[in-house]
């Protein structure tokens, strides 16, 4: 114990000590400037805004500055194609050279969507349904029925729509829905002499509608024919009926008397 003492007071310890402490302060510069050095510290570039840019300007743009991309894509139905909807990192954000800028950009295509089931739902209901498969409502309608802001029938570009039918997303669905009125009733007008596009006006304003349409005789001019029967008919037994309710009628080009 004695001699390691006495060693620690020698020449030779103090002058291996200030070398070993050297060489650790020369390791750890070297380290500190080569890490400088290989991250170019301080050097860089702000991220610029593409956000909003049509993929080609966009690319351009990131080019230019020497950074690179990664394109991914979603469907957005109320924006254009083809335009950067989000980037990551943010416009203004500081990056090194060569980073790569990922993209969002708006797909023309829109993908498919199986529909819902909707049909006898209430319209409120229906609507949030719809909205969560992306989907629009286009069209409303009503109808005489009992059931009151309930959808009864689905439709869309004309056809009907059935659940698990697959259709683009960002469509508008149109909707038939009960007025809630279908046990009402309304007074039977007298169609006897109207051409059809006379009734059929005729028929809307009572809320009923237009039935089977028959013909007698030789018709000629259909335009121009007038009704000779209808059904159900007003008569001292029978004045009103549910609204809704389909009149039937017969057509001839027969004069009435």
């Amino acid at each position: 114990m004695a001699n390691f003492l006495s060693y620690l007071k020698t020449k030779s310890f103090r002058n291996n000590l200030v070398a070993a402490v050297a060489t650790v302060v020369g390791l750890l510069l070297i380290a500190f400037f080569s890490l400088r050095y290989y991250t170019k510290h301080g050097q860089g570039l702000n991220v610029p805004v593409v956000k909003g840019l049509s993929f080609n300007q966009a690319v351009s743009k990131l080019e230019d500055l020497g950074l690179r991309y990664e394109v991914d894509s979603v469907y957005i139905m109320d924006m254009p194609p083809g335009i950067v909807i989000d980037q990551d990192p943010e416009a203004n954000t500081f990056v090194k050279d060569n980073r790569t800028i990922y993209l969002t950009i708006n797909t023309a295509q829109a993908p498919n969507v199986k529909f819902p089931d909707i049909q006898f739902k209430s319209f409120i209901e229906a609507q949030a349904i719809i909205a969560s498969f992306g989907l629009k409502v286009g069209d409303t309608a009503y109808k005489a029925d009992v059931s009151r802001d309930v959808v009864l029938e689905i439709s869309f570009g004309g056809s009907a729509v059935h659940p698990g039918d697959v259709i683009p997303k960002g469509s508008k669905i149109d909707l038939l829905l009960g007025d809630g009125r279908g046990n009402e009733e309304v007074e039977i007008p007298t169609l006897m002499g109207f051409t059809k596009d006379e009734a059929v006006f005729s028929l809307k304003g009572s809320n009923l509608k237009l039935g089977t349409i028959t013909y007698e005789g030789n018709i000629t001019d259909t335009a121009n024919a007038v009704i000779i029967m209808q059904s159900p008919v007003l008569s001292d037994t029978l004045s009103k009926v549910k609204i809704g309710t389909p009149v039937n009628i017969t057509l001839s080009n027969k004069n009435i008397n």
